[in-house]
């Protein structure tokens, strides 16, 4: 039976739900409190990858984290605050910093991941989106032979556990297979079921899909509470009200500000990372990579070029620090890249 449905938040995830919805003959309605597919959807590295089938909470992560909060120019860092909720989720990050639930997570990733590469390659076999996919893989890249061989290890629990192992490459085979990093590094490990595409266009296309199957899309329209009418949702926004028969909330690291609504804690604590957009330079890299050492992410675009990374517990503070931007310039400026 055809519903009427309502969602909360207008990226990446949004947009997604939307589209199956429709698909599945529902009409669409989707609010979204500033513009549609800015935010997390807009300036990523637009990586689609199985490969990152591990969790952040992993045994040793706590002990990293530390290490790393004092180090001035560490890609992750935490902001001084009284902030209860944060630090609550940080000591439930830490009690999860051991192998078996490091490894139930990665089985619930994994399906998700699967799942997510598989729709991404049937959507660009369908529909006409204009978002730059690729599916050339991603490459690990390390600076140092002891970082090259203690990622051995990951790799092969990724191999055997998750059946996602990748090809390794030492030395000068690393420059074939990536000419425009410098030389002397020591290595890299590529993952070939990963894929790249270009975020903003992403979106840019799924929005004229949506509107033009007839969703309606209102931006700058905050979602400011829920009623119910003869069994209905009453959908409260700053603009108009919008009846509904079934809601779905896309509202990414602004879910939990919704406690109220949705009568229930959900724990999510929002972490600002950082990109730099540019022109595709002279020597441009072939397939993306995340230099490890320095946790810095490379996309090369059809159309540009992009770095990122870094992890900030700032809130929801959507400031820009002009610092941790020159983190990406240089991390990436360790590897390369070469001149002719």
């Amino acid at each position: 039976m055809s519903q009427r449905v309502v969602v909360i938040g207008g990226g990446v995830i949004g947009a997604a739900c939307a589209h199956y919805l429709l698909k599945s003959g529902h009409s669409v309605e989707i609010i979204e409190q500033n513009e549609f597919g800015r935010g997390c959807s807009h300036a990523n590295c637009g990586y689609v990858c199985p490969s990152h089938v591990l969790p952040l909470a992993q045994p040793g992560a706590v002990r990293g984290a530390m290490k790393a909060l004092l180090s001035p120019n560490s890609p992750f860092t935490i902001r001084p605050r009284f902030d209860p909720a944060l630090w609550g989720w940080l000591l439930r990050f830490a009690r999860r910093c051991n192998r078996r639930d490091m490894l139930a997570a990665g089985d619930a990733i994994k399906a998700l991941l699967m799942s997510s590469r598989a729709l991404y390659d049937e959507l660009f076999r369908i529909e006409s989106f204009d978002a730059e996919w690729e599916t050339r893989g991603l490459v690990l890249v390390f600076q140092t032979p002891k970082a090259m061989e203690l990622y051995a290890e990951t790799n092969r629990l990724l191999r055997e556990r998750f059946d996602m192992g990748a090809v390794r490459f030492d030395g000068d085979a690393l420059e074939k297979l990536e000419p425009a990093l410098k030389n002397g590094l020591a290595g890299g490990w590529h993952y070939p079921g990963d894929a790249h595409l270009r975020p903003d266009k992403l979106l840019a296309s799924w929005r004229t899909n949506l509107e033009s199957r007839g969703a309606a899309i209102h931006e700058h329209c905050e979602f400011q509470g829920l009623d119910r009418d003869n069994g209905r949702w009453i959908v409260k926004t700053s603009g108009e009200s919008l009846k509904a028969s079934s809601i779905v909330v896309a509202t990414g690291a602004w879910t939990p500000l919704l406690r109220r609504h949705l009568g229930c804690a959900v724990p999510i604590q929002p972490g600002k990372g950082y990109s730099i957009t540019m022109a595709r330079p002279g020597v441009c890299p072939i397939l993306p990579m995340l230099f490890e050492e320095h946790r810095v992410a490379v996309t090369a675009m059809r159309s540009t070029y992009r770095l990122g990374s870094t992890m900030e517990f700032a809130g929801y503070d959507s400031t820009l620090n002009s610092r941790r931007l020159e983190l990406l310039r240089t991390g990436a400026a360790h590897y390369g890249f070469r001149r002719g």
